[in-house]
């Protein structure tokens, strides 16, 4: 499963898990509401492990353009250096994305 689902994924279980714990509140359903305190902080879990992930991506992305940035530098490659630096950038954004 993708991260980007599981950050959807975690965000709609965060979403029912607080609507059952108010609906336990109401009911005075002491159950039903720590059912649904559970549910939210599952979702909450999931969707924070799903933007870890990304942060991970984002920073093997930024490590490996830089490594190709340099690497064109050195040998004197212009688009060399040019991709390493977009790749840099593009897990620069990724990993700021996911905070």
């Amino acid at each position: 499963m993708s991260n980007e689902r599981n950050k959807a994924e975690g965000a709609v279980q965060q979403v029912g898990g607080k609507m059952k714990e108010v609906a336990g509140k109401v009911l005075g359903n002491e159950r039903m509401e720590a059912e649904g305190k559970a549910k939210e902080l599952e979702g909450k879990a999931r969707e924070e492990a799903a933007k870890a992930a990304e942060r991970a991506k984002g920073q093997v992305e930024k490590t490996v353009g830089a490594v190709k940035n340099g690497v064109g530098a050195v040998i004197g490659s212009a688009q060399m250096e040019a991709e390493g630096k977009a790749k840099e950038l593009k897990g620069e954004a990724r990993q700021q994305a996911n905070k």
